[in-house]
């Protein structure tokens, strides 16, 4: 049975899902392999019954009752049944281990092969339901808080293979020797050979990437968080949709409070005359340069103080993800920020002096931009909330 006539028989397909799905099983608890292995191997033979030939919409439940008869282990029978999960918004997603594996390796190989060999949705054209598959692996990945890291799954030797169009060589082989007709159910032209596809594109791990955190910024959006609070977690490339999530949520409940707002202000305000100065003086100044030793005024060596402190306790929280912690923890800079700002003249004529305090300014920067992105949030969320 074809899958696609560029890559190969359903039955290839099958070994690719095998690969992943063991793969994945590194990522998922109590995964066992053997019946990972053993659930993707017969994920897809119901396609061949006559139940299934008749009714389409049975498929994976079919199997699910075959391999109940024949009595394979019931995660594999339940593994078959639920692989195709979730189909819609409205459907329920796979929570047991080997039937999560098997799940995530169907769709991952359907938009690793179909992205490599162009078959990209393009506007509001998706006849391949790319867009579903990727949002059924946020889901899953999810609502079973998976920690999926996912340039490392796109940059995996199995992805790479799946997009080396393996199979499609072998299928142009086996037409090259039988024209027109190969097996029972395999029927295609002999332009398939002419068509075999150009070696692995070399960004497909960053295509694959873009397209889930756009998947992501919607199922994000959808369930109420801000736009530029999402573009504001995204910035700095994380590949972890749980801990994107968590982040995401941990800032937009940050800058809806008082402190949030006022901090955000003081933000961008910093932001602002760093990029003005900078840009005038041709320089950079970097918050690592700081020298508070040359500060003078009681509200700058203060904030100074502060910042040095909350830098290591900030690193600390985002690398045990206790992000709600950082946001508290930030919300501390609002008075001194709000200090400095009524009492100290940034550019003053002394040159020195003047260089570090834009360092500070630097330096309130790049402690808020370990959370997030902050310079990508947009203002107040009422008025978000009525431009909506």
């Amino acid at each position: 049975m074809t899958f696609h006539v560029k890559l190969g028989t359903i039955a290839d397909k099958v070994v690719r899902v095998k690969t992943l799905a063991a793969q994945l099983a590194d990522y998922v608890k109590n995964a066992d392999k053997t019946l990972v292995e053993r659930a993707a191997a017969l994920c897809k033979a119901d396609l061949t019954t006559g139940m299934v030939g008749e009714f389409p919409e049975l498929q994976g439940i079919m199997g699910g009752y075959y391999a109940h008869l024949q009595k394979e282990d019931k995660q594999v029978e339940d593994a078959i049944r639920d692989h195709y999960k979730p189909q819609g918004p409205g459907d329920s997603v796979p929570h047991t281990p080997v039937s999560i594996c098997v799940a995530l390796a169907d769709k991952l190989d359907t938009l690793v092969s179909m992205f490599a060999i162009g078959e990209k949705p393009t506007g509001s054209k998706d006849p391949f339901a790319l867009r579903r598959a990727a949002l059924g692996i946020i889901r899953i990945v999810l609502e079973n808080n998976l920690r999926l890291p996912l340039k490392t799954c796109f940059s995996a030797p199995p992805v790479v293979a799946i997009a080396s169009h393996d199979a499609q060589e072998k299928l142009a082989k086996k037409l090259h020797e039988a024209p027109h007709k190969i097996g029972k159910y395999l029927t295609v032209n002999e332009t398939v050979y002419e068509d075999l596809g150009d070696a692995v594109p070399p960004n497909l791990a960053d295509m694959l990437y873009d397209f889930f955190i756009d998947r992501l910024k919607v199922q994000l959006k959808d369930s109420g968080i801000r736009h530029d609070v999402i573009n504001a977690v995204v910035a700095d490339g994380d590949d972890d949709p749980v801990r994107i999530v968590a982040r995401a949520k941990a800032v937009q409940d940050f800058i809806g409070t008082e402190d949030g707002k006022n901090l955000l202000a003081g933000y961008k305000r910093a932001a602002n005359i760093l990029a003005i100065e900078e840009k005038k003086d041709k320089a950079t100044y970097a918050a690592a340069d700081l020298k508070t030793g040359n500060l003078r005024e009681k509200e700058e060596t203060e904030l100074a103080a502060l910042l040095v402190k909350q830098s290591e306790r900030m690193e600390n929280l985002r690398e045990t993800e206790q992000f709600g912690e950082a946001m508290q923890l930030l919300s501390g800079l609002r008075a001194p920020v709000d200090r400095f700002f009524d009492k100290i003249m940034v550019n003053c004529e002394d040159k020195e002096l003047r260089a570090n305090r834009l360092r500070l300014l630097a330096s309130i920067r790049s402690n808020m931009d370990s959370i997030a992105s902050f310079a990508l949030i947009e203002g107040d969320i009422k008025e978000q909330k009525k431009a909506a």
